[in-house]
């Protein structure tokens, strides 16, 4: 029976007479017993505890060093020398020792760590041009104005990169040497390439085409960031390959971190040679820094972090503590409900007697 046609009133907005549209379709309503309920929670309970223990035993396979250099050792010095912004021109180092007592086996990653530093700040995200990037030469010319007040310099020459990212990109630099039982002390070998994402390295960041030109030609008449020492051009003296908007370094810091207490990969460990093969052995570490960047306007602190990953990545208890956590719920709760049944619906009475 269809619509009425012709008339006025309720009749004449009726649905039509099907199954769908009169909510006459077959439908399955399970019921819920104890028998289905008990069970299902009782599972559950078990499926999260396996897991949460399975995740938790593979986190605590890792190996971490976690260092605050921020004032530590003789870094105190340059602390204090970094208050002032007139010194940022001058050069400070300083030396951080420590020592592992249990070898790191297997490949051991190198990280620099900010705290306290928002990169997740709207402004501050949008304060960069991706024309620029992607190596688009009028974008080199007339910057985008997100940029703003890092678009151009005090001369009026247009800055690459642009933006604030860009402009207060991380500056530190470290060098790690290791003093085993016996003998002097030796670098240990870090590589610095691949340590980017792919599609960052291949296809959001691509150096402007040269053809016939050098690639400082092709910056002539761009000015460098206000922070940074040297242009773009210059980010890598020791490989030429490694330089302009495809520096492995300014694209790591170019992905802006979600929180503002992040780490950011500075190196690998290069396993050729002895004593290295096998990873980071037992013995007394140290590391040379390039005292550079100031945290003391924001309040952050630094840090560096050698750690071993496995296939669940490095040493985070969230998802671990999260597993066990909603087992102890659902195992609660089944409890719960399983003296809830015995007491009052065991011999199928209900609450309402």
């Amino acid at each position: 029976m269809g619509k009425v046609k012709g008339k006025s009133g309720p009749l004449a907005r009726r649905p039509d007479n099907s199954a769908f549209k009169q909510q006459r379709l077959p439908a399955w309503s399970p019921m819920l017993t104890a028998n289905t309920v008990l069970p299902f929670f009782y599972f559950m309970a078990l499926i999260c505890m396996l897991l949460g223990v399975w995740l938790l035993l593979t986190v605590q396979s890792t190996q971490e060093v976690k260092l605050d250099y921020t004032e530590a050792g003789t870094c105190n010095v340059c602390f204090e020398k970094r208050k002032n912004v007139s010194n940022a021109d001058q050069s400070c180092s300083c030396t951080m020792e420590f020592s592992i007592e249990k070898a790191f086996k297997g490949d051991v990653f190198f990280y620099y760590g900010l705290r306290n530093f928002h990169q997740n700040l709207r402004r501050y995200m949008d304060s960069r041009d991706d024309g620029q990037m992607v190596g688009r030469k009028t974008k080199l010319k007339k910057p985008s104005t997100y940029c703003q007040p890092f678009d151009k310099d005090e001369k009026g020459l247009p800055i690459a990169p642009c933006g604030a990212v860009a402009n207060s990109m991380f500056n530190d630099s470290f060098s790690l040497r290791y003093r085993g039982p016996t003998g002097p002390s030796v670098p240990v070998p870090l590589y610095r390439r691949g340590i980017t994402w792919y599609t960052d390295k291949n296809v959001k960041y691509r150096n402007p085409r040269t053809e016939n030109l050098t690639l400082a030609q092709e910056f002539e008449g761009i000015a460098k960031p206000p922070y940074w020492k040297n242009p773009v051009y210059q980010l890598d003296q020791l490989d030429p390959t490694n330089n302009g908007f495809i520096n492995d370094d300014l694209i790591v810091w170019m992905r802006e971190a979600a929180f503002p207490n992040f780490k950011k990969l500075y190196g690998v460990l290069y396993r050729v040679n002895k004593p290295f093969t096998k990873g980071l052995p037992v013995g007394n570490y140290s590391i040379e820094i390039s005292y550079n960047f100031p945290v003391q306007h924001f309040r952050g602190r630094k840090e560096v972090v050698l750690t071993t990953l496995t296939w669940f990545g490095g040493q985070n208890h969230f998802l671990p503590i999260a597993y066990l956590v909603t087992s102890s719920l659902c195992f609660l709760l089944a409890i719960v409900l399983t003296v809830v049944w015995w007491k009052f619906g065991k011999n199928g009475k209900n609450m309402e007697e």
